[in-house]
């Protein structure tokens, strides 16, 4: 709570792992080249500042490894400030993720996703486009006062249960396209709501 985080923070734990791995010749098992780490603390960040990135997703060229965090316990990055990349590509969220309030300077990705618990992103900031896209919302999803300065793309994006989107500000543009909110086609809901 209130510290500034001066590193790279690796939900992946990529750098230990890479030693232990199979060389690129050899790394595709079972035609899967993810490495997935599972976290099972409580993660809880408050008025934190990220100065370099903030990564659950990672994919390494060199090796052709994809490393990847899945978090099986409550995520909560509250009034954060992530000043460089923050990647949760393929992340799965057991028990959802508060966001609130946070702020994104540069490259974020959600996409592919799954939040299996609400996720609250209320309030928060996005400097760059913020990417939804293949995102699965399970128990809803709070985007109340968020603003985006660029696009946000939600392509594909399936939310059940609540979708709050009260005073959601977007620059540029709202990429829909195959999304949908309990069933219904995100375009029809965002033009009824």
């Amino acid at each position: 709570k209130g510290v500034t985080v001066t590193g790279v923070l690796d939900f992946t734990f990529m750098e230990e792992k890479l030693d232990e791995l199979p060389r690129k010749s050899r790394w595709w098992r079972n035609g899967d080249n993810e490495v997935k780490e599972f976290i099972e603390s409580k993660i809880s960040f408050q008025d934190v500042i990220f100065e370099d990135d903030v990564l659950a997703y990672y994919h390494d060229k060199r090796s052709g490894y994809t490393f990847t965090a899945d978090f099986e316990n409550s995520l909560q990055f509250e009034n954060c400030k992530f000043t460089r990349d923050a990647m949760f590509k393929y992340s799965t969220f057991e028990q959802g993720a508060n966001f609130a309030g946070s702020t994104f300077n540069r490259e974020n990705t959600f996409k592919y996703a799954e939040f299996e618990g609400m996720a609250d992103f209320s309030k928060t900031y996005f400097d760059d486009d913020a990417v939804f896209k293949y995102t699965e919302f399970k128990e809803g999803a709070s985007f109340n006062a968020a603003e985006f300065d660029g696009s946000v793309d939600m392509k594909y994006t399936n939310v059940r249960g609540d979708f709050d989107i009260e005073n959601m500000e977007v620059r540029w543009d709202i990429i829909a396209k195959y999304a949908e909110i309990n069933g219904r086609s995100l375009t029809r809901y965002l033009i009824n709501n």
